[in-house]
């Protein structure tokens, strides 16, 4: 998630020294991905790069370049021989402090990750010091990148989230998340979910028809109150995550249809028991609607093996439902013909 630029831009904009600490490179196996970051501060740290002995580390280091007067720097770290850790990999860390103010280039990425364009942050190391955001068309820095570098900033958009270390620059894409899920119902389950999902690399469109009916809106999710919520299909792209669990069946009934019959949802989840599921199917086979087509509709809803019927508990358990399909439709992306994701019966 992103949520790093606003909460650095307001550290910043107030004057607190920080310093981001980056992954800068991972070779082997370790607790988080090239690009992930935290935020440490005297006070505070904020976000993770993976726990465990190397945060610790890493974060005992960046305390101490709040007061210095240091350039951005890369350590190396070997898990298991210095950090005691089994993972055993080896990490590169990008430490960058900030004791200045608002940065231009974090101003020119707050801009362009709020309006939803993707973008590339190029950033020099040692001597090379310096960030530059590119987006498609152009590039916002204190001097102008090279030419093969600033084609090499502007391939990666095109493979959408990524992030790499090429000698001494870290170039990564900063894109906004192709999770798209939609939650029909603002009711105490609905509101679990959500909740549930409010720390997830996701975006949100949270539909009821009832009025004043939304509290605590996360910020990666839309509140939208509408008297026809079955209208509201139409606005996820292909590909989207659908939830429905309204105060009414018939709503349900109407949302379900339109997802169903859309043809390219990733999922379609309808709270309920398998009760429910024959009575709708009935109704929709009496429309003429095709068993294939019926055969994506999931309800009961969750993981097996959780029974509780608590808000909190159904959402834990729909949460991992909808990251378990998310997995399996991104493997049948990127697997040879020849494998096969495993798939919820």
């Amino acid at each position: 998630m992103n949520e790093w630029i606003d909460e650095l831009a307001d550290l910043c904009a107030a004057g607190e020294p920080v310093v981001l600490v980056t992954v800068a490179g991972v070779r082997g196996s370790a607790p988080r991905e090239a690009g992930a970051k935290m935020l440490v501060t005297a006070r505070e740290t904020i976000g993770t790069i993976g726990g465990g002995q190397l945060e610790h580390e890493c974060t005992r280091i960046a305390v101490g370049m709040l007061d210095a007067e240091e350039v951005p720097s890369v350590r190396t770290f070997p898990l298991g021989s210095a950090m005691g850790q089994c993972c055993g990999g080896v990490v590169d860390i990008l430490f960058e402090p900030l004791a200045n103010g608002l940065p231009r280039w974090l101003s020119d990425l707050r801009a362009l990750h709020g309006q939803r364009m993707p973008a590339t942050l190029v950033t020099g190391i040692g001597e090379s010091a310096g960030k530059t955001v590119v987006t498609a068309d152009t590039e916002f820095g204190p001097v102008p990148l090279a030419a093969d570098l600033l084609l090499h900033a502007r391939d990666l958009l095109e493979r959408g989230r990524t992030a790499e270390r090429v000698d001494d620059v870290f170039v990564e894409t900063i894109v906004s998340s192709d999770f798209h899920v939609a939650i029909f119902g603002a009711g105490h389950v609905g509101s679990a979910v959500v909740a549930a999902l409010s720390r997830i690399d996701c975006n949100i469109r949270w539909v009821d028809s009832r009025r004043n009916v939304f509290r605590g809106v996360p910020a990666n999710a839309r509140a939208v109150e509408t008297a026809e919520p079955a209208l509201e299909v139409a606005a996820l792209p292909a590909g989207a995550y659908f939830l429905v669990m309204t105060h009414s069946h018939a709503t349900d009934f109407e949302v379900c249809d339109r997802i169903l019959r859309r043809g390219d949802a990733a999922y379609c989840g309808l709270i309920g028991s398998r009760s429910k599921r024959r009575r709708f199917e009935k109704r929709y086979r009496a429309q003429g609607m095709p068993e294939a087509v019926l055969e994506r509709l999931v309800c009961p809803i969750g993981v097996d093996g959780i029974t509780g019927k608590k808000p909190a508990e159904i959402a834990v358990a729909v949460a991992a439902e909808l990251l378990q399909a998310r997995e399996a439709a991104q493997a049948k992306r990127t697997w040879p013909d020849n494998v096969h994701a495993l798939s919820r019966d």
